[in-house]
């Protein structure tokens, strides 16, 4: 763990069912608000006007679509899949109603069957401070404890923020990560439409955590959730994010945005468990800002898409600020996993840390594409990486992508990575004790990734071990 000092997580346990088959329903379709196939001006129009959204965000949305035509697709990391998105045949807003509804007897009954068959309602009652539920393009359901309100917490869709709260909502809106940034940040920039406003004032620390769940229902549609996050100083919370969706034969994308930003002596812990179907393309950009003496921390789980491109990021602008990516990818035929990390040093004595485990099975491939950067001018900055991979068949691959640039003597970086293989003697060592070929190469694979499991919530840490064992079944050539 070199110089960085890892705190556990504790959080109550029954969180989100990651079971490999618990998302895959569907229910009939019925949308009272649809922009129809495709992305152009006259759908950002329809979007703005269904939403009731004010001047200023149109000319936003104008000018992210802009940028989005004039990108390039990055053709470099993943060719092959990545072409297999056609962006004229998605459906960029579907939506029951552009406002969320404050108690479930209020919510769809469609909807609210699909939620109560993933337990969110039961996961509110038990130990949720918020709960934010959106199904396709808005959310459903979005309700926080009223002790919290009084504290001056704010748990809203993007939309209440620029509305309501534009005074705290605006000045960081798009500021963590422009729209330019990539040609992915300016699609959601373009379309965005629910996801999560987080607010929390000076000093108060959240003590249960909020939650968010993100479900496609629609087939040829894609998702585009905004959150932002602000924890004033010396505030804290924990936020944790559920994904789910149908298999479906065509293609689904989701393209979501996360900016966090800590000020001064604040803490966010952000944890991610995506487990999506085989057809959904996941390309999401997730990047945090700390001030001084801030931490901001990835947990982050991916299990599941066609194709996954995620790095989550963390700005160290403030002095001594912390940075930390934990973070665990499991790709199986016909998956690229392509994960990593970033670590933006800006500030003296800044401190980093990235771990990353992946194991891959059949033909999936699992890369780790990290960033970490330290310029000339600062001192007593340090990072730790490490990434290690785990290969359980002869067609399974990897790839390591490091790009690690200090300038100067007077930080410290480390970066240890290694890739490893489950022999059959080794299984065939564990059946000849009782086990059978899939507990033997599942306790080899819970093995590997123990350590960073144990940093999920309980009730995750339980359904990452179940689903490593529902997918190790006979994957050993």
């Amino acid at each position: 763990m070199g110089n960085f000092e890892t705190k556990k997580n504790i959080v109550a346990p029954d969180a989100i069912n990651i079971d490999r088959d618990a998302g895959n329903f569907s229910y009939a379709e019925n949308y009272t608000l649809d922009a129809g196939v495709g992305l152009n001006r006259s759908v950002i129009d329809y979007i703005v006007k269904a939403k009731g959204e004010p001047e200023w965000i149109r000319d936003f949305r104008y000018e992210a679509l802009k940028v989005f035509e004039e990108k390039p697709m990055p053709m470099h990391w993943a060719p092959e899949l990545i072409k297999e998105i056609d962006f004229s045949k998605i459906r960029y807003y579907l939506a029951k109603s552009a406002q969320a509804s404050r108690s479930w007897e209020e919510v769809p009954d469609d909807v609210k069957k699909t939620f109560e068959r993933l337990g969110v309602p039961e996961q509110e009652r038990k130990f949720l401070a918020g709960v934010d539920a959106q199904f396709d393009s808005e959310s459903a359901y979005s309700r926080m404890k009223d002790e919290l309100s009084k504290q001056g917490v704010i748990f809203v869709g993007p939309l209440e923020g620029l509305t309501t709260y534009e005074h705290i909502f605006r000045p960081w809106f798009g500021k963590v990560i422009p729209t330019t940034d990539s040609k992915f940040s300016a699609l959601n920039s373009a379309c965005f439409s629910g996801g999560s406003f987080i607010y929390v004032p000076k000093g108060v620390k959240v003590k249960q955590p909020l939650q968010a769940y993100f479900r496609i229902n629609a087939e040829n549609s894609g998702q585009f959730e905004r959150t932002l996050i602000i924890a004033d100083e010396g505030a804290e919370l924990v936020y944790m994010e559920g994904c789910t969706a149908p298999q479906f034969s065509s293609a689904t994308l989701h393209s979501g945005v996360v900016e966090l930003v800590a000020l001064k002596g604040a803490k966010i812990q952000y944890v991610t468990v995506q487990n999506w179907a085989d057809n959904v393309f996941n390309l999401v950009t997730q990047r945090g800002m700390a001030m001084e003496d801030a931490e901001i921390r990835w947990i982050d789980c991916n299990i599941g898409s066609r194709l996954t491109m995620k790095y989550p990021a963390v700005v160290l602008k403030g002095a001594r600020s912390r940075g930390e990516v934990l973070s665990i990818a499991l790709a199986h035929t016909g998956q690229v996993q392509d994960t990593g990390a970033k670590m933006i040093h800006l500030a003296d004595g800044t401190t980093s840390n990235i771990i990353s485990k992946s194991v891959s099975t059949g033909d999936g491939r699992a890369n780790y594409r990290g960033l970490v950067s330290m310029p000339k001018a600062l001192s007593g900055c340090k990072n730790n990486s490490e990434c290690h991979t785990l290969l359980i068949n002869t067609n399974s691959a990897t790839g390591t992508y490091p790009a690690i640039t200090v300038h100067g003597n007077a930080s410290q970086t480390q970066h240890e990575a290694s890739v490893s293989k489950v022999s059959a003697d080794q299984i065939f060592y564990m059946q000849q004790r009782g086990l059978t070929e899939a507990e033997a190469m599942s306790l080899a694979v819970n093995g590997f990734v123990n350590d960073l499991v144990k940093e999920f919530p309980m009730e995750y840490s339980v359904e990452l071990k179940r689903l490593i064992e529902m997918e190790m079944e006979g994957s050993v050539a």
